[in-house]
């Protein structure tokens, strides 16, 4: 990306070119007086209730990630405030996909929706947008032992199998949130997109390990609470940004549970309210459930275990010699010894290797385009593996450049050829290339013929590690899957673009003051054109009540409000909260 903004930001910076594809520019002129004015509404009211019932930090939380009630935040401001915590941010277009999502966190850069929700959704809407994601995410990261568990959580994350069905999931959540805040979206399309994800969900078969992760990360990183069971406090961003649900999720109807191993459990429905919440002590806690989950991962435990995973994942993978060498690519056969040990890996397709994520010359997805196979394992006759060998180690087994030779694997795997070179590093042989080579299975049967060309041979004696995604990503251009699906931006007409007005001359109004007279003009345009309106008026309202002005102006609009709560079930709490705002308006010391 030749016009990559960094932000000026170290943790932008260092985003590899595999993430940087997910990233968009947030065009902060593109959001109307509308959108400011929805996140305002949200923010105060965000001030006013979680002040009481959000995790301590979350208040001044808001000021060290550079958030203020007043306008949508700027991506620059945010990572100027972000970059002193260590953490920086970028826009990207929805949801993107959960592998990435993870990565994004371990290099720790808050993934922010560029859009905003409709008026119509003001309370909550499934798509991720930039309230979600800054004022639900960034306050929180303030805390020092939070973003370690978030940090952490993603560079666990990023190496979480993930399956075929992962991403058709991850498909149908994506197409439904998009079609849920067009305006104008179709009934039979919108019924058509629940009832797959609905299918979807229902025909997930055994869960991955993405899949698993992702519960943890739903109960913690989005609806986490934290405290004692009777008296829990907020800190998930799902229930921080959501001004519905951060109220209704104290009702004792919602049952609070411990924050456990056994949270991994409990799937999640996005479309709908939690009916359980799940409570920790501390973060700490998050950490050591993190923990006794990751020693049941492929990349922990390596081995058989780890290769079927690969195997199932159907997706680039990466396996680990206990050498130091790693084969990226996909795998679809393994072979183990008499004794269920790994003896034999093998990939189909374009495959890469590596030594400390770092792409070895010459050995390229190009070069590997067919495919990969290699022994695992010891040779008979020998205490010490292979890969540990000295020089004279080597000569006295008979492996010498230029020489022929004859390798006999414990598992009965051989492998004959004439060396052409060894190649190590960090004290470790992890690559012996031979011509003219013959490799047999312990059962006889021919897995590589001297008529194939060279053959590369990985030298360990274990897999010690098996993880989704390749060693040097961005060596193997690995492009993380993005959907097809764009979000939806909403062409607005000439009534709407006069809404959009009106909506800014209250905002001047409230931030340059005047002669609050004028706001009767504003009042009487929005009866006579867009009477539905709710908003605009209430921020009229809270103007001239503050400033005792045009008492029977404020009546009437005040009049209409009541009416509107009374006859409109959607709006009653709306405005009734808005009501309780002007009476009770947030201290501007709370603002930067």
């Amino acid at each position: 990306m030749a016009d990559f903004n960094d932000f000026n930001n170290p943790q932008v910076a260092a985003l590899p070119a595999h993430l940087k594809q997910f990233i968009v520019e947030q065009h902060y002129e593109h959001y109307t007086p509308v959108d400011h004015a929805v996140w305002r509404y949200v923010m105060r009211q965000n001030y006013s209730y979680l002040k009481n019932i959000a995790y301590y930090p979350y208040i001044p939380g808001l000021t060290a990630a550079g958030l203020t009630i007043e306008k949508i935040p700027d991506l620059q401001e945010m990572n100027d405030a972000l970059a002193k915590i260590g953490w920086g941010a970028v826009t990207v277009d929805g949801f993107i996909p959960p592998a990435a999502f993870m990565e994004y966190q371990a290099y720790r850069v808050l993934v922010i929706a560029a859009d905003i929700r409709q008026l119509n959704h003001i309370e909550y809407t499934p798509a991720p947008d930039i309230i979600h994601e800054s004022a639900g995410h960034a306050p929180i990261i303030a805390d020092k032992d939070y973003h370690q568990y978030l940090s952490y959580f993603g560079s666990i994350g990023a190496k979480a199998m993930f399956s075929a069905q992962d991403f058709e999931l991850y498909e149908a959540i994506r197409a439904l949130s998009i079609l849920k805040e067009m305006p104008d979206a179709d009934a039979d399309e919108l019924k058509a997109a629940e009832d797959l994800l609905q299918h979807r969900q229902e025909n997930m078969g055994k869960p991955s390990e993405m899949a698993l992760l992702s519960r943890l990360h739903w109960w913690t990183v989005e609806y986490g609470l934290i405290g004692t069971l009777e008296d829990p406090k907020i800190y998930g961003a799902g229930l921080l940004s959501s001004i519905g649900e951060s109220v209704s999720c104290m009702l004792p109807d919602v049952k609070k549970l411990w924050y456990n191993k056994d949270t991994v459990n409990y799937t999640y429905d996005i479309t709908k309210p939690q009916p359980q919440l799940f409570v920790t002590p501390t973060f700490q806690n998050l950490i050591d459930v993190l923990e006794d989950f990751a020693d049941t991962m492929g990349f922990r435990q390596g081995g058989t275990y780890g290769l079927q995973k690969a195997v199932e994942s159907k997706n680039t993978c990466t396996a680990v010699y206990s050498s130091g060498l790693q084969v990226s690519g996909t795998f679809t056969e393994f072979k183990t010894d008499g004794k269920d040990d790994l003896s034999f890996i093998k990939t189909t397709g374009p495959t890469a290797l590596s030594v400390n994520n770092k792409q070895l010359k010459g050995h390229g997805k190009d070069y590997h385009a067919d495919g990969f196979s290699s022994p695992v394992g010891k040779l008979k006759g020998h205490d010490k593996p292979l890969e540990d060998f000295s020089a004279d180690e080597l000569a006295d087994a008979g492996i010498v450049k230029n020489v022929a030779a004859i390798l006999d694997f414990e598992s009965g795997m051989s492998v004959s050829g004439k060396v052409e070179v060894i190649q190590s590093s960090e004290g470790k042989i992890q690559l012996i290339t031979f011509k003219d080579c013959t490799v047999k299975d312990a059962e006889g049967k021919l897995l590589f013929e001297p008529e194939w060309g060279v053959y590369d041979m990985a030298v360990g004696e274990k897999v010690t590690s098996v993880f989704c995604g390749a060693a040097d990503k961005d060596a193997f251009l690995e492009i993380a899957y993005k959907s097809s699906t764009g979000t939806h931006h909403v062409q607005y007409d000439g009534r709407t673009i006069e809404l959009h007005k009106l909506y800014q001359q209250v905002r001047n109004r409230r931030h340059t003051g005047g002669d609050m007279g004028f706001l009767g003009n504003v009042w009487r345009k929005l009866q006579a054109d867009h009477h539905d309106d709710w908003l605009c008026a209430l921020e009229i309202l809270e103007l001239l009540d503050h400033e005792n002005a045009e008492p029977m102006v404020a009546a009437e609009i005040r009049t209409f409000l009541e009416q509107k709560a009374k006859n409109e079930p959607e709006f009653t709490k709306l405005i009734n909260d808005g009501f309780y705002l002007i009476k009770h308006p947030v201290e501007q010391k709370l603002v930067v």
